[in-house]
């Protein structure tokens, strides 16, 4: 028998459900229309009170671990149900083709590695692969920067860098606004990108530039997916903290075959991976002595080599 206080109990819970900033139901990925929406270009103070700020304001007055089991539950079927609609997109796709990048989100967009990366992400869309990343800026916006400019020239891409270098840094008034410019000044209909940002780092904003953007409250779940859907392999450029937990989080998953294959570990900038942030040689030495199995290892600076990696990789693995 429910008693009196558990119906009043579940009463109160639905109507909270009702009172949160976003949507507990939703089944669908989000566009960075939806996620900026109230934002307007002119007006960069309407940022503090656009859709994505004022679900980040909310998850943090409420505890980044929820304070209550109300909104506990209100974060938990919200990202079950942006979780499934990741698995319609790649319903749709060839997951083998899905490639990612990783990278730090200081990464200015007036340093040379930017526009390089955006170049790969270019390439690999106009090859057919599908491009991942955590979705914020630096590294990341120049993935879907580049998947954004697809099909479109050398001068086209170097005229977009141009406008955004305008405001270098993601916390430069101007870095949002500039990026809008550019999607508006080269409409994207045709190639598709998917972001995974989160809540937790919510001081980042996410780039609009991936047409299709997987926002998660809870971390883990973000770090999981963009490790595990990118079978076709993953390019690390430098980054700092994050890019190397998840450096190690792809190494474990490639040694015991976690998902049923291996798949290529590249790591971009030579000098950075073996003198600054020195991982490129340990990893080296656990697969050569077999300590690490498993490990498809490149280091290289040169954007071709990444390309043709990753070329070779996918159409071994469609010849199985």
């Amino acid at each position: 028998m429910i008693s009196a206080s558990s119906i009043q109990e579940t009463v109160g819970l639905i109507e909270y459900l009702k009172f949160v900033p976003y949507d507990v139901s939703r089944k669908q990925l989000y566009s960075s229309d939806e996620l900026y929406k109230g934002y307007d270009c002119d007006n960069p103070d309407s940022f503090a009170t656009c859709f994505d700020t004022k679900v980040y304001n909310h998850f943090i007055a409420h505890g980044k671990q929820a304070s209550t089991d109300a909104e506990a539950l209100a974060r938990a079927l919200h990202d079950h149900g942006v979780r499934m609609a990741v698995d319609e997109f790649f319903n749709h796709r060839d997951e083998r083709a899905c490639v990612g990048i990783m990278g730090g989100h200081a990464l200015k967009r007036v340093d040379k590695i930017f526009g390089l990366v955006a170049l790969i992400s270019r390439k690999l869309t106009e090859m057919g692969f599908t491009m991942v990343s955590g979705g914020g800026p630096g590294a990341m916006e120049a993935t879907h920067l580049g998947a954004w400019m697809a099909g479109r020239s050398d001068a086209d891409m170097l005229e977009a860098i141009n406008v955004l270098a305008q405001a270098p840094c993601f916390g430069d008034e101007g870095w949002l606004a500039t990026a809008m410019q550019v999607k508006r000044m080269f409409e994207q209909t045709q190639y598709q990108s998917l972001g995974i940002p989160t809540w937790l780092y919510g001081h980042e904003p996410s780039t609009p530039f991936a047409t299709h953007i997987a926002k998660f409250f809870e971390n883990s779940i973000r770090e999981d997916l963009v490790l595990t859907l990118p079978y076709g392999g993953i390019i690390y450029t430098p980054g700092s903290a994050g890019t190397m937990q998840e450096i190690f989080q792809d190494a474990v998953q490639n040694h015991y075959l976690s998902y049923g294959l291996s798949s290529p570990m590249i790591f971009f900038g030579a000098k950075f991976w073996t003198e600054e942030m020195p991982v490129y040689p340990l990893l080296k030495e656990l697969s050569d002595s077999g300590r690490y199995r498993n490990l498809l290892l490149t280091l290289t600076d040169d954007p071709n080599e990444v390309i043709d990696v990753l070329q070779r990789f996918n159409q071994c693995r469609h010849q199985e």
